[in-house]
């Protein structure tokens, strides 16, 4: 096991320091092992005398199988201090977004969709796996739990819904109160004389409860001494990009990244030549995700030697992983990376503690930006708002390397409007 900070700091019965649930998010691209990860880590947790919930949001709920035990839409107990959850997305989309569902099923069907598609089509894509994490936020509020483990959707949909309290907030602001007084105006006349349904009080009521419910989820999730997000990896190249990619992407929206484990690492004791070609491929990557992700510290975890079923061999597993560390501390404290735009230009600023700017060289490659600081190299694959842009200059200031990206196209001023400034991280 490699890691950071944080090494076992538990009292004896079990209670966390302060009053606060610690919550962690487990996320990475299909079929790298995170769920075994998640249930390992609760599993560790609980044995720690924490009282412990695992819950799936993804749809695809592998994590009865992983624990060998039937889980429910409720939590149940799988063991002490231990309880598990695979939430009924169907369920919850029920009691959040019926009302709003049943509107949008009969405008369909008003304009010629058939009835059991316009049902279908009225659940709005990834509605399902958001309410799903409504449940951060009622159990943060309950208290009930010490340490709340989420095993999540692979990346791409758990970008997306993390990103979707931000964006609906400009919607919220701008467009509700104009379309909510507009409907009150014209609704009597649409239902009169082209029989078409407007939206009641209550599909304005439930898209307005919603919003509140993951407004609240989202100012729990950027709490970065309450949650944290953890990338879930494999050794190899496609799989290491994706999580350089997700990484630069919770920054943008300010949630907090703590640690990378990466998973299913071939053990030194697997002697055949067959895999020596490998298992010296894993170290390459092992090496070059060390060096994309400083200084957030990598958690390496082992290839099992049978499949990772059943307590026994997740208790296995998070010895392995974690050996006498206590996977619920905060392993890496602040944001590694920030943007924030400045009139037109927009900086990076990415942590590169230790290091003087003679240590320091920086190569843009298409979409990425090289860094090499000393011995160490740094690959930050760049989000859709710096792409365009082209890098000016850098600046060391406070452990901190500040990239000044410059827009260069002839209607940015009038695309970015007056000179002000604004900020995409937080």
């Amino acid at each position: 096991m490699e890691t950071g900070p944080g090494l076992l700091a538990f009292a004896l019965n079990g209670t966390r320091e302060g009053s606060q649930m610690r919550i962690i998010l487990y996320t990475g691209k299909g079929g790298v092992g995170k769920t075994s990860i998640s249930a390992a880590s609760a599993l560790r947790s609980a044995e720690l005398g924490y009282k412990t919930i695992v819950m799936s949001t993804d749809i695809a709920h592998s994590l009865a199988d992983c624990l060998d035990m039937p889980l429910g839409s409720e939590p149940m107990k799988v063991a002490p201090n231990l309880w598990g959850q695979e939430i009924d997305t169907l369920k919850e989309v029920e009691a959040n977004w019926s009302t709003v569902r049943d509107w949008l099923a009969a405008l369909m069907q008003w304009q010629g969709v058939d009835q059991v598609v316009a049902e279908e089509m009225a659940v709005l894509p990834g509605m399902d796996e958001l309410v799903g994490l409504l449940y951060i936020a009622r159990y943060y509020q309950e208290g009930n739990y010490d340490v709340m483990v989420v095993d999540c959707a692979p990346t791409g949909e758990t970008l997306r819904l993390l990103s979707f309290p931000e964006m609906a907030r400009w919607y919220m602001d701008r467009l509700f109160p104009i379309g909510r007084k507009a409907t009150a105006a014209l609704a009597p006349l649409a239902r009169t004389i082209i029989g078409m349904p407007m939206p009641g009080s209550g599909v304005f009521d439930s898209i307005q409860g919603l919003y509140t419910q993951l407004n609240s989820m989202r100012q729990i999730l950027i709490n970065g001494d309450v949650a944290s997000v953890r990338l879930v990896v494999n050794a190899e190249k496609m799989v290491i990009k994706e999580a350089q990619r997700t990484f630069t992407y919770l920054n943008l929206y300010g949630y907090h990244t703590d640690a990378v484990v990466c998973n299913r690492l071939l053990p030194d004791r697997v002697g055949d030549s067959f895999f020596d070609a490998w298992r010296e491929s894993q170290r390459r990557y092992l090496q070059f995700l060390k060096e994309c992700f400083n200084p957030l510290p990598v958690i390496t975890a082992p290839l099992m030697e049978r499949e990772v079923v059943g307590l026994d061999v997740l208790r296995k597993l998070a010895e392995e992983t974690f050996g006498n560390q206590d996977p619920t501390q905060i392993l890496y404290h602040g944001a590694t990376q920030q943007i924030r735009r400045e009139g037109r230009n927009h900086i990076l600023e990415l942590k590169v503690p230790f290091v003087t700017k003679e240590d320091i060289s920086l190569v843009r490659n298409g979409d990425e930006l090289v860094l090499q600081a000393g011995p160490y190299r740094r690959n930050v694959l760049l989000p859709q708002v710096l792409m365009p842009l082209e890098v000016k200059e850098a600046k060391l200031k406070d452990g901190s390397l500040h990239v000044l990206f410059e827009d260069r196209r002839p209607s940015a001023r009038k695309r970015n409007g007056p000179k002000g400034s604004g900020t995409h991280s937080r």
